[in-house]
């Protein structure tokens, strides 16, 4: 999915339930099939579905399937434009806070020197 398709309210909405930021990491690692995939949970298969196909309408993730075995994988795109706009916020407050620390210490080497 091209950059400026890519939807970020859908992407982190989707991040925020912790079983699908679960379901990404694993797929990171390495493509799977959804019955690996729903292995470790204590819910049903149908449920992990529904997880996996709220990735899969944001873009996160796509699948394939190939007889009876569905297998998904993320989509690198998708998670690259998601962490790039994190990146950009984290470099702005990064900023911010330096110069706050610069300001802080200065007022401290002022109030020392009196």
């Amino acid at each position: 999915m091209p950059k400026q398709q890519v939807d970020l309210d859908r992407v982190f909405q989707a991040l925020a339930d912790a079983t699908r930021r679960d379901l990404v990491q694993r797929l990171v690692a390495a493509p799977a099939s959804v019955s690996a995939l729903a292995k470790p949970y204590p819910m049903s298969l149908p449920a992990v579905m529904q997880h996996l196909q709220v990735l899969e309408d944001c873009g996160l993730v796509s699948s394939e399937k190939v007889g009876r075995v569905r297998t998904c994988r993320i989509e690198p795109a998708v998670l690259r434009a998601a962490e790039e706009w994190l990146a950009a916020r984290r470099t702005a407050w990064e900023t911010r806070l330096d110069r706050l620390g610069g300001l802080l210490a200065a007022d401290s080497e002022d109030r020392s020197s009196t």
